[in-house]
């Protein structure tokens, strides 16, 4: 059974990892890696070749990604990624394509499999967040001929979509797996890791630090600037050392990065360390000792549940998405995220299995393991039937 799964950015690898694992040791599985967006570049890390170091044999790489700072370059990145994607599946005859989460890319792939007849697996549909995500997700999900989400709230909400139950199956978030081991890394592995990355100053990861790590928000992306500023802003005056994390590659990504430069070339770089990427379990032990994640990240919903990190959530990214007690909600305001700051940093939260109890990448492999190959048929109609007016 061939299998190609689809990774378009740096979260999409660890929503999917410990899956992969599973999926490599199954001897009716031929399992085939495809990156393309932000995976093969130098700014978002090259994910490509921390996929190729953990073991994974990548068939292909496509440059998609149209980079700029507005909304037009996520649609042409999808575009560009349907168009490439449709050409090599059509070449590959694979039979099934697994696609992850919600980013617009992801909307490429889920395209180009269904007008190929490609029967689609989705990973994690059916949650709930801001932004063009929303959208997004919905859509993929009801391209989608198999469904693995991440708890059963996701599952209802599929039903209610009109998916049919016999294809929805709750698995858990594989990124709890990657939590999970996280907490078994030395502290020693995650300090050489964080010298070895980014620029500024060496921070000492025995004491007290923060971790900021902050999107654009891409309903009101020309704010981007102005929100990385006050972010950076109120979190210095905590007087903690900084981690900064460089942002996606959404809309109002550059305005992000170039606030990150400005605010650090004037208020200079003592106490922080800006990072581009560091390792998935290297980053989540990391955030295991925070004393505060700020942002908009989803991690800060999911990985950080099952942590028991304070987080602070600023805007709208992950709106409506199912969160933990570890998460404070914050609006745009110098104010109010100086308040949830200092609420949060004196804050400690139980582990939470909201996204999964850190096995769900065996789970998730076992479904698809046995799922049936090219002789799949299925024809998608909504289940609950259209009343109408009486």
């Amino acid at each position: 059974m061939k299998i190609i799964v689809a990774i378009t950015a740096r979260a999409s690898y660890s929503r999917i990892q410990s899956a992969l694992k599973f999926l490599q040791t199954c001897e009716n599985v031929d399992l085939r890696i495809l990156c393309s967006g932000s995976t093969l570049l130098d700014r978002y890390g090259r994910v490509i070749d921390l996929i190729r170091h953990d073991g994974f044999s990548v068939m292909e790489g496509m440059h998609t990604l149209v980079e700029g700072n507005d909304p037009i370059c996520m649609a042409l990145t999808t575009g560009q990624t349907l168009q490439s994607t449709a050409f090599l599946l059509q070449r590959e005859q694979p039979d099934w394509v697994i696609t992850i989460a919600d980013r617009h890319e992801t909307m490429g792939t889920a395209i180009a499999a269904s007008y190929l007849g490609i029967p689609l697996i989705h990973v994690q549909g059916g949650e709930l967040t801001g932004n063009i995500d929303e959208r997004v997700r919905h859509a993929i999900s009801k391209l989608s001929d198999i469904h693995l989400v991440a708890h059963d709230k996701a599952a209802a909400r599929l039903e209610a979509m009109g998916e049919t139950p016999e294809s929805i199956f709750v698995t858990g978030c594989p990124s709890i797996d990657l939590a999970r081991e996280a907490l078994e890394l030395p502290m020693d592995h995650v300090a050489n890791a964080v010298s070895r990355q980014g620029i500024g100053a060496h921070l000492d990861i025995s004491g007290d630090y923060i971790v900021v790590l902050q999107h654009a928000d891409t309903t009101i992306y020309r704010s981007s600037y102005d929100h990385m500023v006050m972010t950076l802003t109120e979190s210095r005056k905590l007087g903690l050392p900084m981690f900064v994390f460089q942002p996606n590659s959404d809309a109002g990504s550059d305005a992000t990065a170039k606030a990150i430069k400005d605010f650090t070339r004037t208020a200079g770089m003592e106490n922080i360390r800006l990072i581009t990427h560091l390792e998935g379990k290297a980053f989540l032990r990391l955030l295991s000792r925070t004393r505060c994640l700020v942002g908009n990240s989803s991690v800060g919903v999911r990985e950080c549940a099952f942590l028991g990190t304070p987080v602070v959530n600023l805007g709208d990214r992950q709106t409506g998405r199912d969160r933990a007690p570890n998460v404070l909600d914050c609006h745009w305001s110098p104010q109010t995220l100086a308040k949830a700051l200092q609420q949060q940093i004196i804050s400690r939260f139980p582990s939470s299995t909201l996204y999964g109890d850190g096995h769900s990448g065996r789970t998730m492999a076992n479904v698809i393991n046995a799922l049936p190959s090219s002789s799949f048929q299925h024809q998608k109609q909504i289940r609950q039937p259209y009343v109408g007016h009486q």
